[in-house]
């Protein structure tokens, strides 16, 4: 399974009224809840594939990723990211990009969790595979299928 996964308003709730908890690494924490839910994803699905779609994905190596979410209670190997987006195309445009650049077909298992709104013109097929978060509370496992 493929998972695009975004940070903000998915892992780490934005509220705009309090800063997030920083941690050791200086990343911000991730919520509990979202942490229990991915750990949900990765549990009842074999060969998970992790990539990362957050603006901050540029920021950190592959293994820092995975060193960040290690720190956060996600021990989860097969992590990685889109390549920085330095267009500043959407995130739709981005993820579609990466599909057809991949060559994935609409019929491979994936699960796109993000809270960006533009995902939402995604074409049908893969608008079924969007968890669509809110970006205060982030993910829940209500939301995992």
């Amino acid at each position: 399974m493929l998972v695009f996964l975004d940070i903000d308003g998915v892992m780490t709730p934005i509220k705009g009224w309090s800063r997030p908890r920083i941690l050791e690494d200086g990343f911000p924490a991730f919520s509990l809840q979202a942490v229990k839910a991915i750990r949900k994803v990765l549990s009842k699905n074999q060969n998970v594939r992790i990539l990362l779609t957050t603006s901050h994905k540029g920021n950190y190596s592959r293994q820092e990723w995975i060193e960040i979410f290690r720190n956060r209670g996600i021990d989860h190997q097969d992590l990685d990211k889109l390549n920085n987006n330095i267009t500043n195309v959407s995130r739709r445009e981005e993820i579609l990009s990466w599909l057809a650049e991949n060559k994935v077909s609409n019929n491979e298992a994936i699960m796109i969790i993000d809270d960006d709104k533009s995902l939402f013109d995604l074409p049908a097929a893969l608008k079924q595979k969007l968890v669509s978060t809110s970006p205060m509370i982030g993910l829940t496992e209500e939301l995992v299928p």
